[in-house]
């Protein structure tokens, strides 16, 4: 028998058919198919393992700079399994119907992977909590067609995943607007989808904003031309056999949420993706090809010499001169990595305008930073916290660690501080601080713009 090729048909069809198969693969497992079945809660906690079924996204699970796995999917389900007492396994599934499909059939304990509550999704799978709405986008590109509502897409090519939420909205908006159409893709997943609409090989496709926002740092071109959505839930999907699996879930979430988890996750992930300026990231990724060869190697001996990220280095660099040997401020500091007169002294560099003992006095400076910073502090927030001290100063940012316990907030945590720092700025806050005024928001831009640039620069070099 030939077998049907879901990929084949498109619109209501295609949604009917994977419909109708998840409903048979749900039967078939629960009549004890060849995977063996769901695994009980019991079944997870004697083994010791509880299986999540991902996909590899900057929004989801994916590797960081030092080859690490990350992502808030990644963090939140480490978090769940640490609290249940069991190891992290995850799957990673490229196509949201593959992941659906996965699920149905047992092969994992729960898709953490991104995924829009949907009617049609709950008739099918259990839903865990809410940790996080988007909306759904339009995304055209500069300099293309940019439809402003669902009227102005009849003769825009649009491709969107096949199988997701996109799709169901699409096929919502067609019972009103018959002329609507688009090509299910089922072998390109979002990212994909929005670097064809860079590189002008698509007209448009459909994107979650949080998806979007981190995108369009890596292709500048890309524009949101309106919103198909209001904001939708995304959750954790279970097989409807795990009902004793989601009370677990939904009782970890109440004290995460608690703690402040979400909101954490939030910042860690997306607190930097608001920087962007269309001409300024354009430039850096020009710079990327054109200056940055010239002072690379500086910049991994240094970093290497002081146990830190070359690319971290790089981008407060560029922050800092956008890589200028010769850049210089009113207030006096100048060279690559714009030390002062003082702190140039201290670091035994001679010469601020040579880059090579620019680069490696910032880099001890940095580190310096760093190491003076209470044990109590983690990575990545001890790097921003050092950050921020190399702009504003040490002495500042005790100041505002000090405010944070006073206002009940976290010291240790560059979320906290974030808030705390601008505060600076404000008599009556900074009358009753040892070391004063200070231009607090300074600081939080500095080192937001810096994680911005260090993970385009990332990027851009993979």
């Amino acid at each position: 028998m030939k077998p049907l090729r879901i990929s084949a048909l498109h619109g209501v069809a295609r949604v009917a058919v994977v419909s109708a198969l998840v409903t048979l693969v749900l039967a078939w497992v629960s009549c004890g198919g060849e995977s063996g079945g769901v695994r009980t809660l019991r079944d997870i906690e004697e083994s010791g393992k509880l299986i999540i079924i991902t996909r590899n996204a900057p929004t989801t699970y994916y590797k960081d700079r030092d080859g690490l796995m990350a992502g808030v999917e990644y963090d939140m389900a480490r978090s769940f399994a640490a609290w249940l007492g069991v190891e992290p396994e995850f799957v990673a599934i490229n196509t949201i119907s593959g992941i659906l499909e996965a699920l149905a059939r047992g092969e994992g304990d729960v898709a953490a992977a991104g995924l829009t509550y949907t009617v049609g999704r709950s008739e099918s799978f259990l839903i865990g909590p809410v940790y996080q709405t988007v909306k759904q986008l339009m995304v055209g590109r500069r300099g293309g067609k940019q439809p402003k509502r669902v009227e102005d897409m009849d003769d825009v090519g649009l491709s969107v995943v096949a199988s997701s939420s996109y799709e169901e909205r699409l096929e919502t908006l067609r019972q009103t607007h018959q002329t609507l159409s688009w090509e299910s893709n089922d072998s390109l997943d979002t990212e994909q989808l929005l670097a064809r609409v860079q590189n002008r090989e698509l007209d448009c496709t459909v994107s979650d904003d949080n998806i979007f926002a981190i995108n369009r740092r890596y292709y500048p071109e890309l524009v949101a031309t309106f919103s198909l959505t209001e904001p939708e839930s995304l959750a954790w999907f279970l097989n409807t056999e795990s009902e004793a699996l989601r009370k677990k879930i939904h009782e970890w979430f109440e004290g995460f949420s608690a703690r402040g988890g979400p909101a954490l996750l939030k910042e860690k992930y997306y607190g930097y993706v608001e920087i962007f300026d269309y001409v300024d990231t354009r430039k850096f990724i020009r710079k990327i090809d054109t200056t940055l060869p010239k002072y690379r190697q500086f910049f991994e001996d240094a970093a290497a010499n002081n146990e830190l990220d070359w690319t971290l280095l790089a981008a407060q660099s560029y922050q800092e001169s956008h890589w200028n040997p010769r850049a210089r401020s009113p207030t006096g500091v100048k060279g690559i990595m714009m030390l002062t007169l003082p702190a140039a002294r201290d670091l035994g560099v001679t010469n601020r305008i040579d880059p090579v003992q620019s680069i490696h006095g910032g880099a001890r400076y940095l580190r310096q930073l760093i190491d003076r910073l209470p044990d109590s502090i983690e990575e990545p927030d001890r790097s921003w916290l050092a950050l921020a001290a190399y702009n504003v100063g040490m002495a500042h940012l005790y100041d505002a660690r000090g405010l944070a316990r006073r206002l009940g907030k976290d010291p240790d945590r560059w979320k906290d501080l974030s808030e705390v720092l601008p505060l600076l700025a404000q008599r009556s806050y900074y009358t009753t601080l040892k070391h004063g005024y200070a231009r607090g928001s300074e600081p939080v831009q500095f080192v937001k713009r810096i994680r911005h640039y260090e993970d385009v620069l990332v990027r851009s070099i993979e």
